[in-house]
């Protein structure tokens, strides 16, 4: 069953919620934003949450508005980091909370992975394809969000966010629930020889540590090329940290099948919009 159910979208920006964890956990969220029911013109049509790809600035931020508001949360909330492709992991605290909203200028530094354990914030990270990474430490009410591109899969950025999770709030990987969203999919993802040199020996050590299937992650198509399901690898990293198979959500849509539903960078030639995670606890 697909973990990110669609919102009534009529009317309303297109979401995707996490369903099982925001019906389990009280004042939880956590879901995905669609590329429709936004402000923003071409080609950036039009739930376009980026800041960073040409889109007027006063319709990304009324599309981040309109999110919040479908929600239910206030716009301040809204805190998001420049990313940099990398495995960066920060701390948000109280006093960083609404970071990036308005510009990136006042965005969280350099970093595609953020964690918190305060109340009120609502994390984000955006994506035109990458896959978003969630984590949930119920026990010690802990939340992270990570950006996954090829270049922070094959830097473990799933387990550098655990790490910091383990390291400041002393979460345990057994009792993490964990989440991958809707991304491109190997159907889509074909990639040529300096990628498979990055990923291969990674793959190659989680089939052995995991006894994962190396097919599953990655399909060679092409001397020097082949199909990577960036999902399935930071799955497998994901259990290697020692989350439980059992704990994890995986998520089926492509972005790059579903142009109707997400903008994708490499389906649309670069020029698209950009979704968001977000995940976050409510003050009680």
């Amino acid at each position: 069953m697909e973990p990110f159910a669609a919102m009534d979208a009529e009317k309303r920006p297109s979401l995707y919620v996490l369903s099982a964890w925001v019906e389990r956990y009280p004042g939880l969220t956590a879901g995905f934003t669609g590329r429709h029911g936004g402000v923003s013109g071409m080609p950036w049509e039009s739930l376009n949450v980026g800041l960073h790809v040409g889109d007027a600035p006063a319709d990304v931020v009324r599309n981040r508005e309109l999110v919040a508001e479908a929600i239910g949360w206030p716009a301040e909330a809204w805190t998001s980091s420049e990313q940099v492709h990398g495995a960066v992991v920060r701390h948000v605290g109280a006093s960083e909370r609404g970071r990036g909203r308005l510009s990136r200028e006042d965005a969280l530094e350099d970093c595609d992975a953020v964690v918190t354990a305060e109340k009120g914030i609502l994390l984000t990270s955006l994506y035109a394809d990458c896959v978003p990474l969630y984590f949930y430490d119920p026990r010690h009410e802990v939340v992270a969000l990570a950006h996954a591109g090829w270049k922070g899969t094959v830097l473990r950025i799933a387990d550098a966010t655990l790490g910091e999770m383990r390291e400041r709030y002393g979460s345990e990987p057994a009792e993490v629930r964990a989440a991958i969203g809707p991304a491109i999919g190997s159907c889509c993802y074909e990639v040529d020889e300096p990628v498979l040199t990055r990923a291969v020996p990674l793959i190659q050590e989680l089939a052995a540590g995991n006894d994962a299937d190396v097919g599953a992650m990655l399909e060679e198509t092409k001397p020097g090329k082949g199909r990577l399901n960036l999902k399935e690898i930071n799955r497998q990293i994901m259990i290697k940290a020692g989350i439980l198979p059992m704990h994890i959500e995986l998520s089926t849509r492509c972005t790059g099948c579903q142009t109707d539903l997400f903008f994708s960078h490499r389906m649309e030639g670069g020029r698209t919009g950009r979704m968001a995670s977000w995940i976050g606890m409510e003050m009680r």
